[in-house]
């Protein structure tokens, strides 16, 4: 009903076809920014790089978020538990990064969510995503056991930004050691935060922490100054050597 009535009285803006959106700190209390437009490659980029994402709900037209406080996890500040760290360690997934983007981001779409009926990946999204990969800026990071995909996330990257989508895991902890890894990674290669966008208690338990809406656009205006150089990924550490990055 608000955002109804926030649709008639003008105050949530509606996409054209225009690549544009409303600053972010006009969003409603719910931290919707607009609705409409379309889920295009150029239009994600600039909707990322603006501190906006993308939230489709059923029977409603595409809504475009920038919520305030922001679920962020600094990547000097990540915790691994010791049963993970076993995991991470004891190499029970082999980990790979952009060698099935499609499928785990179909895996995800697939997957059940707590108090979620359906699914938010439509296949508009999937298709938009699909694009930014193959321009370099979506990655996937897969962990597999016995040949078979069993878990990953994706994401797309911002200059020192890792906004993360979407994780699913068909066996015990095979998300969290793709995480684990690439956070590590990410470190490694001069990033500073990933952008988990909302609230989750999965990642609240690797150090993920609320900020003000207005910290993290400074964050991620500073991050972005340079882009990131994009292309596929090739993990440079594993297991034991992941571990001792996020240790330093």
């Amino acid at each position: 009903m608000d955002l109804l009535l926030a649709l008639l009285t003008g105050r949530v803006a509606t996409l054209g076809d225009e690549l544009a959106f409303p600053p972010p700190e006009a969003a409603l209390p719910s931290g919707v920014v607009a609705v409409g437009g379309d889920t295009s490659p150029q239009r994600l980029l600039l909707a990322y790089s603006r501190g906006i994402f993308p939230w489709p709900h059923e029977r409603l037209p595409l809504l475009w978020y920038s919520p305030d406080p922001r679920f962020v996890l600094p990547l000097d500040a990540v915790h691994v538990g010791r049963t993970l760290r076993r995991t991470v360690r004891a190499g029970t997934y082999r980990i790979t990064a952009d060698t099935a983007f499609d499928e785990v981001v179909a895996a995800c779409a697939r997957t059940p969510r707590p108090d979620q009926d359906g699914t938010w990946i439509t296949d508009e999204l999937r298709a938009g995503f699909g694009a930014l990969h193959e321009r370099g800026h979506a990655h996937s990071v897969e962990a597999w056991h016995d040949g078979r995909l069993v878990g990953g996330m994706y994401g797309i990257a911002l200059g020192g930004v890792f906004c993360g989508e979407s994780m699913f895991a068909h066996r015990p902890d095979a998300s969290k050691v793709a995480l684990v890894t690439a956070l590590a990674n990410l470190r490694r290669w001069g990033f500073t935060l990933l952008d988990c966008q909302v609230h989750t208690e999965h990642l609240e338990r690797f150090g993920a922490m609320e900020w003000p809406r207005t910290d993290f656009l400074e964050a991620l205006e500073d991050a972005t100054r340079d882009p990131a150089e994009p292309g596929p990924w090739h993990l440079d550490l594993h297991g034991a050597d992941a571990l001792a990055e996020l240790d330093r």
